[in-house]
């Protein structure tokens, strides 16, 4: 990585081609969840560490950002993610944004979402958020049951996930999600239809809904290797997505992403679909991941390098590479498949339009107008279709 985050040409006349948005990465939380193994730290892990001039921080790495990729598009996109970003006081995310907007500019009806935790946001905070112009914000429900929540080490209460959803539709968002888990260690089939229940119940334009992945290194792996819980099972995974998708669809959700599901298409996720699609990003923060024409780089992980970097004038990045034009299919088959709108047949070669048209003999695919559509026994199985048609 140059010391100065410098591009290839290049990147710097591809950028924009497909989208441009910014990333900015929070990496605080009250406490750790024990399934999580995102770049985030607790109180705990950062001694003397104080969040307060971390938007400073994050407003240097802009400005860096801002010499490097010179005239750039208008931002379509802009999504804070954790961490938990609403650790941060609201009038310090309403800087970033417009730190983001005095660099490149907010396109004209630029999404704008925060992640946060039930927990850390308040009636009046959501109104100040809206104010500084966010348009969506993305809530971590997980579950309503609290065997299920106590597994997963979350904090708030089984009903305040839905709670805050109705106040942030009150302070003005129009766009509001709400993620859930299924498959964990000693969830029912009842426990998941009350969640799913309570997340259409409050209201929301948008689901996520995401099987549980037991990482390395996380409290809950450690746990399971003991055998103090059992793994989770991919059979019951399989019946929670088709539970989900049952619940979803007759509350008048359309899935368009596999694990995504909204009401509206403007209801939709338009950041995340940035990336699916294969378009341009600057990540900002600690461990965040960027992308531009074809050149991906990552940051140094810990807070106190990230800043300590920043203050001197030096790139953050820890590495990056040069996609190949193998790389760049590979990536464009696996995300776009995953897509409501298909995979276009033209992106395969012959031997993975051949596999295409296996899958669709099997049951797992349709092709409608030139493009390739997961059917939902094939969204089940993506990752195995994904495989054959890249071989």
């Amino acid at each position: 990585m140059p010391p100065d985050g410098a591009l290839p040409d290049s990147a710097l006349r591809a950028v924009g081609a497909r989208g441009f948005g910014v990333y900015v990465h929070v990496p605080f939380c009250s406490s750790r969840c024990g399934y999580c193994d995102f770049n985030t730290y607790a109180p705990s892990d950062l001694p003397g560490w104080r969040t307060e001039g971390y938007a400073d921080t994050v407003l240097a790495e802009l400005e860096l950002a801002a010499r490097t990729l010179g005239t750039a598009p208008p931002v379509d996109t802009v999504f804070v993610g954790g961490g938990t970003p609403t650790l941060l006081p609201a009038d310090d995310l309403a800087r970033i944004l417009a730190a983001v907007d005095k660099t490149w500019g907010l396109a004209p009806g630029a999404e704008v979402t925060t992640e946060a935790n039930p927990e850390t946001v308040t009636p009046e905070s959501l109104r100040a958020l809206r104010s500084a112009g966010y348009t969506r914000v993305s809530l971590g429900m997980q579950s309503v049951a609290p065997g299920v929540l106590r597994v997963l080490d979350r904090r708030h209460s089984p009903g305040r996930a839905a709670q805050a959803a109705t106040e942030a539709r009150a302070a003005g968002f129009d766009h509001v999600n709400l993620d859930l888990i299924y498959g964990t260690p000693g969830e029912s089939p009842d426990d998941f239809a009350a969640s799913l229940a309570a997340a259409i119940g409050a209201g929301v334009d948008h689901v996520s809904a995401y099987a549980l992945i037991v990482e390395d290194g996380t409290r809950l792996a450690a746990k399971m290797r003991r055998g103090e819980l059992p793994y989770p099972e991919d059979d019951v995974a399989a019946d929670r997505y088709l539970a989900a998708e049952a619940a979803l669809t007759a509350a008048g959700f359309d899935w368009y992403e596999v694990s995504n599901w909204a009401t509206t298409p403007a209801g939709r996720c338009r950041h995340n679909l940035l990336y699916w699609s294969g378009g341009d990003w600057w990540g900002v923060g600690p461990g965040a991941h960027s992308h531009v024409g074809g050149v991906r780089w990552w940051n140094v992980k810990h807070p106190a390098a990230y800043a300590q970097r920043l203050a001197e004038g030096v790139s953050p990045g820890a590495g990056r590479e040069v996609l190949s034009p193998d790389d760049q299919h590979t990536e464009d088959v696996m995300l776009r498949l995953r897509l409501a709108t298909g995979l276009p047949l033209d992106v395969l070669d012959p031997a993975g339009r051949a596999a295409a048209e296996r899958a669709a003999g099997d049951g797992l695919l349709e092709i409608d107008d030139g493009a390739a559509v997961l059917t939902l026994r094939g969204r089940l199985l993506a990752d195995a279709v994904v495989r054959d048609l890249l071989t």
